[in-house]
């Protein structure tokens, strides 16, 4: 895939969305919400995020695979393409504030002259797409970030263009706090079975709302994924988590998705103090109860995202 031709490989489904081509396969947009609790105390959908879905000869193929048979001088390109699709998917949503995760991994840009060139097609999928610089989010990897002087050089980067950044994967290794001030993102997402296992007992809950509490103090939004009961969701609020995910609020769904049916986007008055609603808006689920705190402190990780 040559880089002059990137976006020829843009395909316009029957249904609006788009996709794109790499060789054999058809590569799609899924999108996943993350949710907001608003001052109100309803839900509402913040952003999105974005993920592959590469399909061939009709049939479903998992991300690992896919990639597994990319060609190392085509992964640029790829990763490139794949945000370009889902920007533009999210841009055809109804929605006037909600922002979108994309993956990014800034060692793949060897030059100053290929990271402007990336930044000019991220600059040009969201003009299309009819959004502003701001609801871009560059979400990279804690556990890939080991350079973080250039992790933080990318943050400032991307933050002076008026594009945000996020933290994936905190939790998941060595992450320091002092490292995610360096680096300075807008958002951090915790890694999923890290926050599941120190949710389950008060004294791992208590170190999580110290962490939520410092990050919230730097102007840095915490982001719990992974969620799979009610009362993960309630926990979040006693934790000073406004913005989650997981299966249990909603999974992804290939582009258009049925978001705007399913949960419309709140009018500015949810976001007020002052706004009494008289019915949630929240998405249903199961209201288990929370496991009994049986260790002061367990240690046991399940690290790994679940596969999307």
């Amino acid at each position: 895939m040559a880089p002059r031709s990137i976006f020829s490989s843009l395909v316009r489904e029957v249904d609006g969305t788009w996709s794109t081509a790499y060789q054999t396969f058809n590569l799609k947009s899924a999108l996943q919400p993350i949710f907001r609790r608003t001052t109100s105390g309803m839900l509402d959908i913040d952003s999105f995020e974005g993920l592959v879905r590469p399909h061939r000869n009709g049939e479903p193929v998992t991300p690992g695979e896919f990639f597994s048979l990319v060609a190392a001088e085509d992964i640029e390109n790829i990763d490139s393409i794949l945000r370009t699709i889902h920007i533009l998917n999210t841009g055809r949503l109804n929605r006037s504030r909600a922002r979108i995760f994309v993956n990014f991994h800034p060692g793949l840009f060897q030059t100053p002259a290929k990271m402007r060139q990336e930044v000019e097609r991220m600059r040009l999928a969201a003009h299309e797409a009819g959004m502003t610089a701001d609801r871009i989010v560059c979400e990279i990897s804690e556990k890939k970030a080991s350079d973080t002087q250039m992790v933080a050089d990318f943050a400032y980067h991307m933050h002076d263009i008026g594009f945000r950044v996020a933290l994936d994967d905190y939790g998941a290794g060595d992450s320091a706090i002092d490292r995610v001030k360096l680096i300075k993102p807008d958002y951090v997402k915790f890694e999923a079975g890290w926050v599941r296992d120190f949710m389950q007992n008060s004294a791992g809950a208590a170190l999580l709302r110290v962490i939520v509490s410092q990050f919230r103090e730097e102007g840095i939004e915490p982001v719990f994924e992974g969620l799979e009961t009610g009362w993960q969701v309630d926990q979040c609020e006693e934790l000073g988590v406004f913005l989650m995910q997981g299966y249990v609020l909603a999974k992804p769904e290939l582009a258009p998705t049925s978001f705007d049916t399913r949960f419309p986007e709140l009018g500015n008055a949810y976001f007020s103090p002052s706004a009494r609603p008289e019915k949630s808006a929240a998405p249903a689920f199961p209201r288990e109860e929370r496991p009994a705190d049986t260790h002061p402190l367990r240690q046991t990780r399940t690290f790994g995202k679940r596969g999307l």
